[in-house]
């Protein structure tokens, strides 16, 4: 429950790995979901079509919506999101990878949870 010296913000840290074993399914989706936007401008259509059609990593940034991870959350509005991709090296054998590891966030933290696959 929320007291009065408590935000009633919270920050959700999360951090996805994904395999994308079909690149142009990913992109084609991508594409397909910037078809139907009208919001975005002419100039900037070209240049994001381009971005995601050479870039697996833009084209699952493009279709990810942070919105959608708490829309269905009662009690909870969506006040802010960021996010990016990258392609990056990925080892799940790696103890740098190791998802249930202590990174230091404070007492006030609810556990995370991992899924892997």
């Amino acid at each position: 429950m929320s007291t009065p010296e408590t935000s009633r913000f919270v920050r959700l840290h999360v951090e996805l790995v994904v395999e994308v074993d079909d690149e142009n399914a990913l992109t084609k989706a991508a594409l397909g979901r910037m078809a139907e936007d009208s919001e975005i401008p002419g100039d900037e259509r070209a240049h994001a079509e381009s971005t995601v059609t050479h870039n697996t990593a833009e084209a699952l940034a493009y279709l990810v919506d942070p919105f959608d991870l708490v829309a269905d959350v009662p009690g909870v509005e969506l006040a802010q999101a960021s996010w990016s991709s990258e392609h990056i090296d990925y080892d799940p054998d790696s103890p740098d990878w190791d998802l249930d590891e202590d990174d230091g966030a404070s007492d006030d933290a609810s556990d995370g949870h991992a899924v892997t696959g």
